[in-house]
């Protein structure tokens, strides 16, 4: 199969830069996958599991926050606020703030510490649903 060149930056830096033969991202308007010779693109990325399957055929699921992903003569860019391979992902970790998130939006201290509960809530749930599929 085709392959086309992958990069993924977060503000950290660099978190892939390599061969694949696609990419499936959760866009605004539903799931979508790249694969080689795609036509030039870009949309914007909600928080959900990215699946990218690499050059030799191996799948990997990662957690991904909101971003952006650009097709252009045939290079794909995924610029996104987070974005960790399953194999990182300290499932306790992300089912204790799971928990804070919970706790912080059932007490309702603000409507601005809600919202930012609920932002931390669907990161917890993105980062548990990309360690456990």
């Amino acid at each position: 199969m085709s392959c086309f060149r992958l990069q993924i930056v977060t503000p950290d830096g660099v978190a892939f830069d390599g061969e694949a033969q696609s990419v499936t991202v959760r866009s605004s308007v539903g799931d979508v996958c790249i694969m080689a010779k795609h036509i030039d693109y870009v949309t914007t990325i909600d928080a959900g599991v990215v699946k990218i399957k690499d050059a030799d055929g191996e799948i990997s699921k990662c957690a991904c926050a909101d971003g952006f992903l650009s097709v252009k003569k045939g290079m794909v860019r995924i610029a996104a606020t987070t974005f960790e391979f399953s194999e990182d992902i300290d499932l306790a970790r992300a089912n204790a703030a799971k928990e804070r998130a919970e706790k912080r939006i059932a007490a309702h201290i603000s409507d601005a510490d809600t919202h930012l509960a609920e932002i931390k809530l669907k990161r917890a749930l993105t980062r548990i649903s990309a360690k456990e599929k």
